[in-house]
């Protein structure tokens, strides 16, 4: 499969998907910045009609449970969800959480039974560990939005695209992508993404640049791990700590090229 990823790569960065965002306030303006040095161009919503409309022009939605509520921005997430699912737009949800309180949870419940199961085709769920695993029902701990473990990460992400019919995509120690046919296991990272919040926010918005320019497909899921996770090896790389580490993985991601492709290491 990489050898296809520098192609999605150019694709990306030629065609500029406009990715409408109704994200974590913590990280809206990392999770910006990344979709644009991935090739991307981002909107931010948290306004409900506004959400709606922009959906329409979008090529791509990301919706973020990070930081939910009850009044705008829990509105502006369901809007956004509905829309995408409505016109069949490339929909990535980023269950933050989901596990971890009754409102997480409740929202991504909605989200799902309500626009993913609508368009299964046209949507990718990005989460970690404990995330998949809870929503998989084969376990998963969820402290605030870290993944405490799942029992099982690779059963737990094939057996949730299988019964959604959509991609699945959990990031951890190991990631796994799956459409509920195959399972892509990748092997790249590094631990530093740990001590940076908001790095599978980001990881959600990059999935949103590939999905919007190459379409929902467990492939172009996979390839937005990748790019996102060696452009993170190369950042550590020159990283004194956290700080430059953050500044760094968007000038990597940025600078990215086929070569740093060579040895990718992705496996069904």
């Amino acid at each position: 499969m990489h050898s296809d990823i520098p192609r999605m790569m150019d694709t990306v960065r030629s065609k500029r998907p406009l990715v409408v965002h109704v994200t974590n306030i913590v990280t809206v303006n990392d999770c910006a910045n990344i979709c644009i040095a991935a090739g991307g161009s981002p909107c931010m919503s948290t306004e409900p009609s506004d959400a709606s409309d922009l959906v329409r022009i979008a090529d791509a939605v990301v919706v973020n449970i990070g930081t939910p509520d009850r009044s705008v921005i829990g509105y502006a997430l369901f809007a956004a969800a509905e829309t995408a699912s409505d016109l069949r737009k490339p929909l990535v949800l980023d269950p933050a959480g989901c596990g971890a309180s009754g409102l997480r949870t409740d929202i991504t419940r909605r989200i799902i039974d309500g626009c993913v199961s609508k368009s299964p085709g046209t949507c990718i769920i990005k989460g970690n560990a404990g995330e998949i695993g809870f929503l998989s029902g084969l376990g998963g701990e969820v402290r605030g939005v870290d993944s405490a473990g799942a029992s099982d990460a690779c059963a737990s992400t094939l057996g949730l695209a299988r019964s959604l019919g959509c991609v699945v995509s959990c990031t951890g120690p190991t990631d796994y992508v799956s459409d509920g046919k195959e399972v892509i296991a990748l092997d790249r990272g590094t631990p530093m993404e740990e001590n940076v919040s908001g790095t599978g926010c980001m990881v959600s918005s990059v999935t949103g640049c590939y999905a919007g320019a190459c379409g929902v497909s467990a492939a172009s899921a996979a390839a937005a791990v990748t790019v996102f996770n060696i452009a993170a090896e190369k950042a550590a790389a020159v990283s004194a700590g956290p700080g430059t580490f953050r500044l760094n993985l968007m000038d990597a991601i940025y600078g990215l090229s086929k070569d740093d492709f060579q040895c990718s290491n992705s496996m069904p």
